[in-house]
């Protein structure tokens, strides 16, 4: 049996025909690209950073909704600060996913509070019964979120209920929506 054997030349001249300028394929080394990599994503978070500390992980986002008005309402949320009401530093909370029902006689907010207990939800209305606070602060979790409701609500008909993650809040709105139209004669 004959073997063929390549010497180096040989393997060189190969890799040049085939790869041209792409020699330093062979010799690339990727623990020594992550490492570079890693590090140019720290610098950027310090940049982000800034003066402040703010702890992550970090969360932005938003929503959009079309409004009964028929424009569009967009809503940011996630725990970068914007200079919330009473919260010096809002880069320890996170903003929890917040939607807003509105129908004809109550108003229903659904909250998501992963991780936490009932009574570790704060809930208040402030701005004369249009504003809805979300705040938990424990160790381990910390939410807030400033919800503007659509309309005025009445303080003493409300029903709060948490199970499994999730708040949901019905409020009795202050006045009833009155629907006004025409009636339309059918010929």
């Amino acid at each position: 049996m004959v073997r063929w054997k390549k010497d180096k030349d040989e393997d060189d001249e190969w890799r040049r025909r085939f790869f041209g300028d792409w020699d330093d394929l062979f010799d690339f080394d990727i623990e020594k690209e992550f490492r570079r990599m890693e590090e140019w994503i720290n610098s950027i978070m310090r940049d982000f950073q800034g003066k402040g500390e703010i702890r992550g992980p970090y969360v932005y986002g938003f929503t959009m909704r079309m409004g009964p008005d028929g424009k569009p309402h967009i809503e940011e949320f996630g725990n970068v600060p914007r200079g919330a009401r009473g919260i010096e530093e809002l880069g320890e909370y996170r903003e929890p996913l917040v939607d807003v029902m509105d129908n004809d006689k109550t108003i229903s907010v659904t909250a998501e509070l992963p991780g936490v207990s009932k009574d570790d939800i704060d809930l208040n209305l402030i701005d004369d019964n249009q504003t809805l606070v979300i705040k938990v602060d424990t160790p381990e979790r910390k939410y807030y979120k400033e919800v503007q409701l659509p309309a005025k609500v009445k303080p003493d008909k409300v029903k709060a209920t948490y199970k499994n993650g999730i708040l949901d809040i019905v409020f009795e709105r202050e006045r009833p929506v009155e629907k006004k139209g025409k009636r339309i004669k059918i010929e």
